[in-house]
């Protein structure tokens, strides 16, 4: 009868093309303003708003995360690698959003958060027999891959986390400290 067509490879080449496919287009956005993004330029001064810093550098790291790691999910190559930078790409996402509350409809985070579990369940089921990861034969697809990958992403998405929240506390208290010198001039 031959080789018939396996439902849950052709489930994972779906979700990997849906997930992946959304990331390229976010990624794109940022990095050369397709799709009525901002480009470069614009995700740099959004990323600084965002208290993120190096802004430009967190621009750029945000951009390749998501087109990269989509781009990667897609084709089903180095499959643990491409959900692991999706993930910890979204953590950082995840924090900005996370002061709305958790529906999107209301600026919060539901959206990055179901990408990034998305990405992250991706990476750790392996992207089927539809995959490049399974015309090579697995080469980027290895446990350890996965493991040194899920640590890195987590690892750098603390990081990252950490010194936008660090950023965004100093924010505060300067505004704080502007706003008590402006009471005890009289200009309130």
């Amino acid at each position: 009868m031959g080789t018939c067509l396996n439902r849950k490879d052709l489930g994972l080449l779906a979700l990997r093309s849906a997930v992946g496919g959304v990331l390229i287009a976010h990624g794109t956005q940022k990095l050369f303003g397709w799709f009525g993004g901002g480009g470069l330029e614009g995700a740099t001064q959004a990323m600084e708003q965002m208290g993120f810093h190096p802004a430009r550098q967190s621009a750029l790291a945000a951009g390749l995360g998501e087109a990269g790691g989509g781009a990667l999910l897609v084709a089903g190559l180095a499959t643990p690698a491409a959900g692991a930078v999706v993930a910890g790409t979204m953590a950082g996402a995840v924090s900005v959003h996370a002061p709305a509350g958790f529906f999107a409809m209301s600026g919060g985070y539901e959206y990055p958060a179901f990408l990034g579990a998305a990405g992250l369940a991706i990476g750790l089921a392996g992207a089927g027999r539809y995959s490049l990861d399974h015309l090579t034969g697995h080469v980027f697809d290895r446990p350890w891959v996965g493991l040194v990958s899920f640590v890195a992403s987590a690892a750098g998405a603390y990081g990252t986390v950490a010194r936008r929240r660090h950023v965004m506390r100093l924010r505060e208290e300067r505004a704080a400290v502007e706003a008590d010198e402006q009471e005890g001039s009289g200009l309130s």
